[in-house]
């Protein structure tokens, strides 16, 4: 798996510090888009990442799209996902291109039963697979937003697994306030640690959240042996 895809897969977090006196807008209190620069560690932009959440009359839906890449290795990625009242996954569709590899799956989740159907849509002839899934499983996307309602709510989730075409597991780790650069200008913000394992890999986040009711994610670096990536919140 490219460095790139990975960072849509860790981009969750939250931490249990007293909400300041803003604006209620923002997810949870209203729809949303937030637009990220993707920085190679050289300081260098090499892409960009859109997350949108959208409220409907069963809950909420939302979005990621990606696009950049570095010379003769492009990614464009678009990850949609639909969930209920309680941020329990209903569905969730994954359409990546990297290279000159492309593929396009969706899950879909029935909680009432605790199963899961998987089915690859392209390539043709991919293949399905059905599979016993957590109580309110959630996949990558949708706790990305979980989280950030219970931090709101001043609540850390506990470990647990997480969907990504298979199970991850995610753990997070409070690791105190730090002043970063975001939006092109200096913020403190609320620092931690995720991480994150799949069956044969795991990978170690730094993620830093607004001090704001909607708990925005400012940034989030990515340690790799070439250096951190970094996503830096635009707006």
């Amino acid at each position: 798996m490219s460095p790139i895809p990975r960072l849509l897969q860790i981009a969750i977090a939250t931490l249990p510090l007293a909400v300041a006196a803003f604006a209620q807008t923002g997810f949870p209190f209203q729809n949303e888009s937030l637009r990220y620069n993707i920085n190679w560690p050289s300081g260098l932009g090499i892409g960009e990442a859109d997350f949108t959440a959208q409220k409907t009359a069963s809950g909420w839906d939302f979005a990621m799209s990606l696009s950049g890449g570095i010379p003769g290795f492009s990614v464009t990625d678009k990850f949609h996902s639909s969930a209920n009242a309680d941020l329990c996954s209903t569905a969730f569709d994954r359409d990546l291109s990297q290279g000159g590899r492309k593929s396009r799956e969706r899950t879909t989740f029935d909680q009432s039963t605790g199963r899961a159907h998987r089915v690859t849509l392209f390539p043709e002839g991919g293949g399905q697979s059905d599979f016993d899934v957590a109580s309110c499983a959630r996949d990558v996307l949708t706790f990305v937003y979980f989280a950030r309602r219970e931090l709101v709510q001043g609540r850390v989730p506990p470990p647990q697994q997480i969907y990504y075409g298979g199970p991850r597991s995610i753990r997070m780790e409070v690791a105190g306030a730090q002043t970063i650069a975001a939006g092109g200008k200096s913020t403190l913000a609320d620092h931690l640690l995720v991480h994150l394992k799949g069956s044969n890999w795991g990978v170690d986040s730094d993620m830093f959240f607004a001090r704001d009711p909607a708990r925005i994610p400012l940034s989030i670096k990515v340690p790799l042996s070439a250096g951190a990536f970094t996503l830096e919140l635009v707006r």
